[in-house]
């Protein structure tokens, strides 16, 4: 915005002073959006000034062009700057407790879910299996089940942060959602060959390489959650957040960009029947994420969410392309951070782990 000052050190009398007008004029003269008249003391020392001191005046014209206008309105952030990570800020005792919970929650899920011997996750899954034989109805079930669960108790977080506080609704939540999840991706990974092949691509030239690789950006978009894992294991007070940069600049919906991705690329990838039911399920589960996602955002933040959305998009880019979404300068730099870095060594781990992680869920028999 461009701002104007006109300094009168004379008297207020001054001002009715006479000018004569400037023979020339702009052909388009610049729209005031408004002129101020402020008194403020003389140049003294703070502790010196009095009430009854002599005193200028300041006549403040602020002019603003409707294109600086807009441009300012645009560049005013209203919502949170994702994926920020302040080193200084961090306290060791955090992530001490962190990782203390981690394993705890480790083992717990191992004792009470995963291992065979001692948990629920089998007697689960084969309840879940005996309605019907076909492979692809029970993997619709198990994606079906999790939704349910996942979406339903993230409607009800305002009315369980109320009753039992943050902290203790997020431990329930996860204790929910986790086991349910394990199930999900155990018995895909170990059925994900099953059923009727639909068709066969593998063989195509270059068709791996491009669906690594876009496998490998779902995962910048499927954990933008990750910003906050202090929160996440609610070492932190969990906080539900109005991300606006990064990521957030190309999609408002992230992680069902990221799931519709990674669905894509499987599918095309193995081809069969089962595969084919798991991505409808979790890309069904999360395109009701988009709408509940806002509606739970317009319920807590009001008119700031309002305002995200004008210049946010569901779909990637769109906002973008029509010009409601103004990139800053070396927008590069809000990907150069931390949890972003933290992502890219989780997801090339986790293609490595391939191997370990079929061998796990295998010796598990869901």
């Amino acid at each position: 915005m461009a701002t104007t000052s006109v300094l009168l050190t004379h008297p207020l009398s001054s001002l009715l002073h006479h000018h004569p007008k400037p023979k020339f004029l702009p052909r388009t003269p610049p729209k005031f959006s408004s002129i101020c008249l402020k008194s403020i003391a003389l140049r003294q020392p703070l502790n010196s000034r009095s009430n009854n001191g002599p005193k200028k005046l300041v006549l403040t014209r602020v002019m603003k062009t409707e294109t600086e206008a807009d441009e300012d309105e645009v560049s005013v952030m209203v919502g949170e700057d994702s994926a920020e990570f302040v080193l200084s800020k961090q306290k060791i005792s955090s992530w001490v407790y962190f990782t203390g919970i981690l394993g705890v929650v480790l083992y717990i899920l191992n004792v009470a879910w995963i291992d065979n011997s001692t948990g629920f996750g089998k007697v689960f899954v084969d309840a879940v299996s005996t309605v019907s034989d076909s492979p692809e109805v029970t993997m619709l079930l198990l994606t079906l089940i999790f939704a349910l669960a996942h979406s339903g108790l993230a409607s009800l977080r305002d009315t369980g942060e109320k009753l039992i506080g943050e902290r203790a609704f997020r431990v329930l939540f996860a204790s929910v959602s986790l086991p349910l999840a394990v199930s999900t991706v155990v018995y895909f990974i170990n059925h994900r060959y099953d059923g009727v092949q639909l068709w066969q691509l593998q063989g195509t030239p270059g068709l791996h390489e491009i669906l690594w690789f876009s496998n490998f950006v779902s995962f910048f978009f499927l954990y933008p959650s990750t910003f906050n894992l202090l929160e996440v294991a609610a070492v932190d007070k969990p906080k539900m957040h109005l991300w606006e940069t990064g990521i957030m600049r190309i999609t408002r919906h992230p992680q069902m960009v990221g799931q519709v991705i990674w669905c894509l690329a499987h599918t095309i990838w193995i081809g069969n029947s089962v595969t084919l039911a798991a991505s409808v399920g979790l890309i069904g589960h999360h395109l009701f994420g988009v709408w509940n996602g806002d509606r739970r955002l317009a319920i807590r933040y009001g008119e700031a969410f309002e305002e995200v959305k004008k210049r946010t998009s569901v779909i990637p880019f769109a906002a973008i392309l029509d010009g409601r979404q103004k990139l800053p300068e070396a927008y590069w730099k809000e990907f150069l951070r931390l949890p972003y870095l933290s992502i890219t060594g989780l997801t090339l781990g986790a293609y490595l782990a391939h191997p370990l992680m079929q061998a796990a869920s295998f010796r598990l028999h869901w």
